[in-house]
C-alpha cells in the first residue's frame, strides 16, 4: 500500500492579514503499487503533452489544464480521504502558536480516522523539513496511530515525484471547495466525487 500526504493552507491564525481560513490535509491511497506506477506514468505523459514544467501545482494551474488533469487521472485506481479544519473554531494555545504541533496533530488525526484502510503502508509526505522535524513526526505518528499501519516514511520534494503532484492537485481541489467566493470552487472536487474517488472528507470539530 502506498499513501501520499499533502496539505493546502497554512498553519497561521492571522485570518485578517492573509492566513488561510481553512487548513486541509489529505491522503491519496493506492492499495497496490502497480496502480500507483500506472498513475505516475500517466502524470508524466500529461506533463509532457501539456508542457507543464517543472510540476503540476493546483494553485498555479489554469482551469483548462485542471480539467484535463482530473479527467485523465480519475481512470486510475486510488481513493482519497481528507480532513478540513476551520481555524476559526480552534482555541488550543499550542495548536495556534506551534506550527509543528499544528501540522503533526492534524496529520495524525487524518491517519487515525482511516476507517481501517491503512496497513503496512509506505507513506510519502510532501515537504523538505529539517532532519529533526522529520524524525519527530515519524516517531509521533508511529506512537499515535500504531505500528502496523505504517511500514515506512519518506519526505519527498514534489518536483521529483509525480504522485506527490497528484496529492497536491487533489488536496488543492478539496481546499478550493471551502472557498465559496472563488470561481469554480467545487468544480474539480465534483469531478473526483462523480468518478468515485472520494472515500471521505471529514470536517474537524
Amino acid at each position: 500500500m502506498l499513501v501520499l500526504i499533502d496539505e493546502s493552507g497554512c498553519p497561521g491564525f492571522k485570518l485578517a492579514k492573509g492566513s488561510t481560513p481553512y487548513f486541509v490535509v489529505g491522503m491519496i491511497i493506492f492499495k497496490d503499487f502497480s496502480s500507483a506506477e500506472d498513475t505516475s506514468k500517466k502524470i508524466d505523459e500529461l506533463r509532457q503533452a501539456l508542457k507543464i514544467y517543472p510540476e503540476f501545482k493546483f494553485s498555479k494551474t489554469r482551469p483548462i489544464i485542471k480539467d484535463k488533469f482530473f479527467d485523465a487521472i480519475c481512470q486510475y485506481n486510488f481513493e482519497v480521504r481528507a480532513l478540513a479544519v476551520d481555524k476559526s473554531n480552534l482555541y488550543s494555545h499550542q495548536l495556534r502558536n506551534d506550527t509543528d504541533s499544528f501540522y503533526n496533530y492534524f496529520v495524525k488525526t487524518l491517519m487515525q480516522y482511516d476507517n481501517d484502510l491503512l496497513l503496512n503502508a509506505s507513506i510519502k509526505i510532501d515537504g523538505s523539513g529539517d532532519k529533526e522535524f522529520k524524525k519527530a513526526l515519524a516517531t509521533y505518528l508511529r506512537q499515535s496511530i500504531g505500528q502496523h499501519k505504517i511500514k515506512k516514511f519518506k519526505f519527498i520534494d514534489s518536483k521529483s515525484d509525480n504522485l506527490i503532484q497528484l496529492a497536491d492537485m487533489i488536496v488543492g481541489a478539496i481546499a478550493r471547495s471551502y472557498n465559496e467566493n472563488r470561481k469554480n470552487s467545487s468544480r474539480w472536487l465534483n469531478v473526483l466525487k462523480e468518478k468515485g474517488k472520494i472515500n471521505n472528507i471529514r470536517n474537524f470539530k
